[in-house]
């Protein structure tokens, strides 16, 4: 940002650049200045990072009520229908505008080929390039808000806080991270795209912008946060030594990929609930004491991983591991925050003129777990009907303060994923998340006259990984993603938890 003016003033402030917010962008541009933010380059985000699909009703076998049985079976009862029905109702005209606008989902003989993945009752899954989806879904939507006039992009652009006055959002504070500044931007609508919050996990799929910025400055807003301690654990990350926790895609169990202990031997359902997986392999892994378990694609047919997953394939390559030839090492990692800022089926949160829409927000969709490939679809389809209503809202005030408790977590990054990975991972119990709870509380806090980007964002993780435990302790059953080894059956009701200041 450097050379950027001191204040920056625009229609609508769009904090993320993956497709929720891109594809917000599209839509506000016909009606104002867009300015979007980026917290690191343009295609550092988890939809350049998704390699499962993206759901849609389109095949001739499918019908969009078969769509919603399936995601209201997975969010096991704490799913809202009207958010349901919206996602599943307009996914596939979200996919047909995809299309018009150059997306190059995989085809045989000129027709779209439609995958299957865990809990989907149909086959349903569009990919592009095998495994490369989200990238290609974000090229397409870039492209497209690249090409409009009022459109701008800002990256290395960290929103450390909203700006807030009487009650309403009027802007955010970005961070110049080369010289240490920030700078106040002023809009009538800020909407937050700003993605998970996998970071303040040891083990994660999420890429290292993912610290939960958009739930922290939220919070800090006053906004109320839902349903934050249903984290969504990935069954099957790559777990070698040195190499990072990359993701290897659900379509791999879809096309037919075995789950394997070390002595060879199958022990779960590999297409059950991504929960029902992760803790299988948990407890295969206590059981033999292996420190992982394997997933088996060498009876597939030639040129099935090159041609169908060829990120994946050639990533483990580079690994020295041949997919063809040899298991892969798996591992559960975090992946996925079903919770996050509470909003409407139009993204408007609890507090005026913020709008949030993809993983920061929780609009009630995927419930206590989501189902496989609704989360690209989601951005798409709740980023432009936030864009929708941000378009009703008028007036632009150059003014606006942000909260005031400048301070900072003293305490280590890793300090902070261990105790959150130890006691609010994949089993919990309430010994645990009372303990983590402490400590996060406890936790000395420090001014700092130059706080870099690492301190704003360690700031964020701490907070939000004490969202998750206070959320998680409140919480006495086990659900969709939360479970509690001390209180393993369901509540009669499923209720949703609320977290606001004060």
């Amino acid at each position: 940002m450097a050379g950027v003016p001191e204040r920056i003033v625009c229609d609508y402030l769009v904090i993320g650049a993956g497709v929720a917010g891109l594809r917000a962008a599209i839509s506000l541009a016909a009606h104002g200045k867009v300015l979007v933010l980026a917290k690191d380059t343009l295609h550092e985000s988890a939809s350049e990072y998704a390699q499962g699909g993206i759901a849609a009703a389109l095949s001739d076998d499918d019908e969009v009520s078969l769509h919603e049985q399936d995601t209201l079976a997975a969010g096991d009862g704490l799913c809202d229908l009207e958010a349901v029905k919206t996602l599943v109702a307009e996914g596939p005209r979200v996919i047909e505008e995809l299309l018009v606008w150059g997306a190059a989902f995989d085809r045989e003989g000129g027709e779209l080929v439609f995958g299957r993945e865990g809990a989907h009752s149909r086959n349903r899954i569009l990919h592009a390039h095998g495994d490369s989806t989200g990238r290609e879904i974000s090229r397409t939507l870039y492209r497209k808000a690249a090409s409009l006039a009022n459109v701008r992009f800002l990256s290395f652009a960290a929103v450390t806080d909203l700006l807030v006055e009487d009650g309403e959002v009027r802007g955010a504070v970005a961070f110049d991270e080369r010289y240490r500044e920030r700078h106040p931007i002023y809009a009538k609508a800020v909407l937050l795209a700003t993605g998970g919050l996998g970071r303040v996990y040891k083990e994660t799929t999420n890429p290292n912008v993912a610290t939960g910025d958009g739930v922290s400055m939220s919070f800090r807003a006053g906004a109320v946060i839902r349903d934050i301690e249903f984290v969504q654990f990935h069954p099957t990350a790559l777990h070698l030594e040195n190499a990072p926790r990359f993701l290897l895609s659900e379509a791999l169990r879809g096309e037919g990929a075995y789950l394997r202990n070390a002595a060879g031997e199958r022990f779960t359902d590999e297409l059950a609930s991504r929960d029902v997986v992760s803790r299988a392999i948990v407890s295969e892994i206590g059981r033999t004491g292996s420190p992982h378990m394997f997933l088996d694609m060498t009876h597939f047919g030639p040129g099935v991983m090159e041609h169908h997953f060829p990120r994946i394939h050639q990533t483990c390559l580079r690994f020295g591991l041949d997919l063809t030839k040899s298991p892969a090492p798996v591992h559960p990692a975090a992946h996925y925050a079903m919770g996050g800022v509470h909003t409407d089926l139009n993204g408007l949160t609890t507090v005026p003129r913020l709008f949030a829409a993809g993983e920061v927000a929780c609009t009630g969709v995927h419930g206590a777990n989501r189902l496989a490939s609704n989360s690209l679809l989601e951005g798409v389809v709740f980023g432009a009907r936030a864009a929708r209503a941000m378009l009703e809202l008028t007036e632009t005030a150059a003014s606006g303060s942000p909260p005031r408790d400048e301070v900072f977590p003293a305490m280590t990054e890793s300090h902070l994923r261990s105790i959150t990975w130890d006691h609010c991972g994949i089993t919990r119990d309430g010994a645990g998340l009372g303990k983590a709870a402490d400590v996060l509380r406890s936790v000395p806090l420090e001014r700092l006259e130059k706080p870099s980007r690492r301190d704003y964002e360690l700031r964020s993780m701490r907070r939000v990984a004490l969202l998750i435990a206070m959320a998680a302790l409140e919480r006495k059953e086990s659900r969709g993603g939360h479970y509690r080894s001390d209180y393993p059956g369901k509540a009669p009701t499923a209720e949703h938890s609320t977290l606001v200041i004060g």
